[in-house]
């Protein structure tokens, strides 16, 4: 269960930015739909543990987010919540096998091998593991950032923006990688959008005004 109380942020002297109540249980499939300006990266930031709130609670599976510290914040993360970014963010003098290690040590796990290959195939892109970011097209870029998502089976999967610079074939494509990929893990997917043409996959939708 992922839930956020009372939760309001402000930065500085600006408007309060206030949020409705959300429970969102294990497995589901959420769009978080809001126009530029509505407090969608700030709600976003909060839900990852990237910013914490002025006011209110976050919880996961029984954690409450902010109540740790901040070393504790970052291991918490690392395993439990996968962020897929609008760009890739890998780090191109690491393969993608060592870039998909490299997220299992910063969450402190040991490298598991045979778990990257289940990943990377379950993405069509095993014959890509030793490869380098440069040598990847477009798409296999965005594969690979979300094979680092759930590469540590995290109970919270998170996509900013991922179809807003996409055409409708690759919009759908990516969107139905991410609901098999969420289901394939057992995680519970949010994506953040203000691409409307994405509403229609989902059935439930937290929105900002």
């Amino acid at each position: 269960m992922i839930s956020i109380k009372s939760v309001s942020h402000s930065y500085g002297h600006a408007q309060n930015i206030g949020f409705k109540d959300w429970e969102i249980n294990n497995g589901e499939q959420w769009l978080l739909l809001g126009e530029s300006g509505s407090g969608k990266t700030t709600l976003l930031h909060v839900l990852t543990g990237i910013l914490k709130p002025t006011a209110g609670e976050v919880n996961i599976d029984g954690t409450s987010l902010y109540s740790l510290s901040s070393r504790e914040l970052d291991q918490f993360r690392g395993r439990n919540i996968g962020i897929i970014f609008q760009r890739p963010h890998l780090i191109r003098s690491l393969t993608i096998t060592e870039n998909l290690v490299m997220a299992q040590s910063f969450a402190r796990l040991p490298a598991d091998l045979k778990r990257v290959r289940e990943v990377l195939e379950s993405l069509g892109i095993a014959a890509k593991k030793n490869a380098y970011p440069n040598e990847l097209s477009q798409g296999q870029l965005q594969r690979v950032s979300i094979a680092r998502a759930v590469i540590n089976k995290p109970a919270l999967l998170i996509a900013d923006e991922p179809t807003s610079s996409l055409d409708d074939k690759n919009a759908h494509a990516v969107l139905d990688l991410l609901m098999q990929q969420s289901g394939l893990n057992q995680a519970t997917l949010v994506v953040a959008t203000h691409d409307k043409r994405v509403k229609d996959a989902f059935t439930n939708t937290y929105e900002l005004r």
